[in-house]
Parts: C-alpha cells; sequence; structure tokens
C-alpha cells in the first residue's frame, strides 16, 4: 500500500516470477483481488486533497529524494531486472539509470507547469491558461521495460499533483515489489501518504476494474495493440482518458550514401538489444539494391559475433526472451515468413537447454508481405530491397504501427524529405541512428495503432493535468465576446 503498509490479501491467488534465463522459479507473491484493488484506490482518492494542495515545488522534493535513492540501488536494482525479464546487465543498469534521469527531468519540471497568457477582445479583460492536478490515476505497465516505464508516468504524475495506482506486469512482480519499498521509505520521510499504490494482479480482473473505475480519470496504458483497444473503449466508454504505449513495428531505411559500417552497428543494437523485446526494436529493413548485398553480409558477420547467454554476463550481448510463448511466438513467425518467400540468412533457431533462448535471425523477403505487418516481439529483422527512397518510405509507413522510424543517409535532400510531412508517419523519426534508445527529454509515443499517446519528456506532463481557460473582468460593466449586446436595456432600468 502507499503509506508504507503491505497488505495481504487471503483471496488473492498466488503468482511465481520465473527467472527467464533459467526457467526456473525465483519467488512467489500473494496478488491482490478487486476488492483489495478497491481499498487501494480508495486510499489513493482519499490521499489526493493533500497531494494535490501541496506546492509543486514541494512535490519536486519528494520526486529529487526519489531519484537519489534510486541512484544509491541503481546496481543492484538493474541486476533485479536482468534476473527477472532477462536483460542483459548493462540494459538493466541503463534501464534503471533512465529512471534517475525522468526523475530529474521532473523536479526541474515542478517549477516549471506553465500556462499561457492570451489577449482578450474585451476591454479591461485578462485571460490565461492554468493547469490543475487531475486526481488519482491509473497506470498498467508492460514487462519489457518493468521500471522505467513506471517511472515515466510516476515522476509526471507526482509533480503533477495527482496521487496514482501501479498494476505492474505479472511477468516482473519483484521489480515492482523494490521499487514500491523505494517509494514507502521516500513518501514517509516526506509525509507525504497515499501518493504511490501498487497492486499487483491478474490483468484481467484487475486491469478491467482500472479500466471501468470513474475514480481513475487517465488509465496511462503500455501493451498490446489488442489489449490497447479494449482499454480504450472501456475508458472512453465512461469518458475517461487514456494514454496509450502500443505496438511498434519500426523500421530502418539504408540510403546507398549512408555510412554503411555505422548503420550496421547501429541496426544492431536496435534489432537485436533486449532480444528484440523493445516496442522500439528494429523489425524491418529496407537497404538501397545497390548496396543491399553488402549491408547483409555485414549484419550477418555481426550477428554470428553475437554472445547469447546468461545476462549477467558481461560478455554476452543476447539474453532470453521473456517466456516459452515468447519462444513459440518466435518459430511460427519465421515458418509463416519463409511460407512468403523469406530466406533465412542467419539464426532461426531456439536453443535448447534451460530457459528461453533463440538465435537473432535475419530474413531477406522478397517484397513487403503480410508477415511483416505484424508485431513479433522476439529478434527479428525482415530485409527488403528498394530502388527509389520514396518507395522505401512508402513501405516503411505501409504498416499499422507508426512508433518508431529512422533513415541512414549523408544526403541533406534525403534527410528533410524523411522528416517532412510526406516522410515517416512516425512519432519517432531519426537520421543516422537506430530507432531504439530514445532519451527522456524528448515525448515518447506513436501513431495508428501505437495509440497517439506521449510520455516522458517535452509537454507530456498535460496528460497528467486538467486544463482551465481563465478570463478575469477588472472592469466595472459587463462586456461580452463577439460585440453581442444582450439584456443591458432591462438590467440598467
Amino acid at each position: 500500500m502507499g503509506d508504507g503498509r503491505w497488505l495481504f490479501d487471503e483471496a488473492g491467488s498466488e503468482l511465481t516470477s520465473i527467472n527467464p534465463t533459467t526457467g526456473e522459479a525465483i519467488a512467489t507473491v500473494r496478488q491482490a483481488t478487486q476488492p483489495m484493488y478497491y481499498r487501494l484506490v480508495d486510499h489513493a482518492v482519499n490521499s489526493f486533497p493533500q497531494w494535490r494542495d501541496t506546492p509543486a515545488p514541494k512535490r519536486g522534493q519528494l520526486v529529487r529524494d526519489l531519484g537519489n535513492r534510486i541512484r544509491e540501488l541503481l546496481e543492484p536494482l538493474g541486476e533485479l531486472v536482468t534476473l527477472e525479464v532477462g536483460k542483459i546487465r548493462s540494459e538493466g543498469v541503463g534501464e534503471i539509470q533512465e529512471m534517475i534521469d525522468i526523475c530529474e527531468f521532473a523536479v526541474g519540471l515542478s517549477r516549471q507547469l506553465y500556462g499561457n497568457a492570451m489577449h482578450s477582445e474585451r476591454s479591461d479583460h485578462r485571460m490565461f491558461e492554468q493547469y490543475h492536478p487531475f486526481g488519482a490515476i491509473g497506470i498498467i505497465s508492460a514487462f519489457n521495460f518493468p521500471a522505467a516505464v513506471w517511472s515515466w508516468n510516476a515522476s509526471l504524475a507526482a509533480i503533477c499533483g495527482d496521487t496514482m495506482v501501479w498494476k505492474p506486469s505479472p511477468l516482473a512482480p519483484l521489480t515492482a515489489i523494490a521499487i514500491q519499498n523505494i517509494c514507502n521509505e521516500v513518501s514517509a520521510d516526506h509525509h507525504a501518504n497515499g501518493v504511490f499504490q501498487l497492486a499487483i494482479g491478474d490483468s484481467v480482473e484487475i486491469g478491467s476494474a482500472m479500466a471501468d473505475d470513474t475514480r481513475l480519470p487517465l488509465i496511462s496504458f503500455t501493451g498490446s495493440v489488442a489489449v490497447g483497444r479494449q482499454v480504450a473503449a472501456r475508458v472512453a466508454a465512461r469518458l475517461g482518458r487514456s494514454l496509450l504505449e502500443l505496438g511498434g513495428n519500426n523500421a530502418v531505411i539504408i540510403e546507398p550514401d549512408a555510412d554503411l559500417d555505422m548503420a550496421v552497428q547501429a541496426v544492431l543494437f536496435a534489432a537485436v538489444g533486449t532480444t528484440g523485446q523493445r516496442c522500439t526494436t528494429t523489425r524491418r529493413l529496407f537497404v538501397h539494391r545497390s548496396v543491399a548485398n553488402q549491408v547483409v553480409q555485414k549484419l550477418a558477420a555481426a550477428y554470428q559475433k553475437t554472445k547469447i547467454g546468461d545476462p549477467m554476463d558481461p560478455s554476452t550481448t543476447v539474453g532470453p526472451l521473456i517466456s516459452s510463448s515468447s519462444v513459440k511466438h518466435f518459430l511460427a513467425a519465421i515458418e509463416r515468413a519463409q511460407t512468403e518467400g523469406g530466406q533465412v540468412v542467419v539464426g532461426g533457431r531456439a536453443l535448447g537447454g534451460d530457459g528461453f533462448f533463440v538465435e537473432p535471425t535475419i530474413i531477406k523477403m522478397p517484397s513487403q508481405t503480410p508477415v511483416m505487418h505484424d508485431e513479433v516481439f522476439a529478434p527479428i529483422l525482415y530485409v527488403v530491397e528498394y530502388d527509389a527512397l520514396a518507395d522505401a518510405i512508402a513501405m516503411q509507413n505501409a504498416v499499422p504501427q507508426g512508433l518508431s522510424s529512422a533513415l541512414f543517409t549523408d544526403s541533406i535532400t534525403s534527410s528533410e524529405l524523411f522528416l517532412s510531412a510526406r516522410g515517416s508517419d512516425c512519432g519517432i523519426a531519426n537520421v543516422n541512428m537506430g530507432t531504439s534508445g530514445a532519451e527522456i527529454g524528448g515525448a515518447f509515443g506513436g501513431e495508428k495503432d501505437t495509440g497517439g499517446g506521449r510520455e516522458s519528456g517535452s509537454d507530456a506532463w498535460k496528460i497528467y493535468m486538467r486544463r482551465q481557460t481563465c478570463t478575469v473582468n477588472w472592469s466595472n460593466r459587463v462586456a461580452l465576446a463577439q460585440g453581442i449586446r444582450f439584456g443591458q436595456d432591462v438590467t440598467q432600468r
């Protein structure tokens, strides 16, 4: 619970966290049932007025101390992420660093929750906009970033004056418990009761309750497109607000004038990093026909040098997939690609033994076939040749998703075309860098089936607040907009 107490739900079922590296159980936790969830929301709602009335810079001080406490525990928290979801250690630690970074961003933001001033058409009137805390909000996060995505939401929501209830992925409950413990300690230091709440529970039972709960004006959901559609519909049915971060199906385009060595290095991490389990993972590679063979050969050589194994080992570059079902989806996608004319260049196998390991895979496709329109959370890279940049951009944009995209070129003309309204239709568009590895300073999110949400930097904080337009009449008369006259003769008799 968010006031430092842990509540035991006797009616809740047990949930076991599995180490994807070994397939063995790490620990078992007791899940919350709906009655316990409603109790937590009651606490978040009742705690909101006090937190709302706390000045934003003082709210920022709590987030500052939260970031500092996380910094003290950077490596053990990163190793917990590695243990529970299988990221290589450097990526696990990097995810915790991202939490620290967003806390620092939020601290500065706590003194910059700016509104706008406008000129009124009426004499002696002042118009302006301001933002107020929204309420108690719901956060539903995914396994692949079990810490960072929560922090994107929680740190901004906290400085905006919101309290929150977090439902983490059932595949990563231990990371959530560790973070909640830190939140409890820091909140106690600031006498801030009920700002951060945690409800570990069944995705259907608790997730549905959150989507339908009118006391939560905003639901932030990170996950699949299919589930995101359900969340969006249920929240919209009660006229709530949704922040959706759904699927990506990201593409890199390599022009013939690109620095091929740099492009290959960037694609390697973007396609293989986190074992292909990032929403920003590169899944489609469009290469100009004149350099296609050269690029594929370089990439294949780089893939064959990757070390698959224990993610705690510093020399490992590829850890396991999250579960056995992920391995099945990986194999099914490869088989489907081959039926659509694909040729496996490197990889393509699941590895035997303990854990959920697969080989990072490159498949040359004759064109952008239907399999390439579906996102598979695994290290599969489809390669297609093209002749004209406009054709490559059209193929990139032809899929339902619209999260991240990248172009490698030395041409300013090509770069500007890619970044223009006629270019990439994604929420993220990079030039001479890969599709993954976004910094917290920019707004993160995408269009189309990606959901349209924006989290982290820029003005993403506005989703966590309610907007108010204010007009002050400091004259001694009533003036209506648009020059309308109404009732003056009656009221002045």
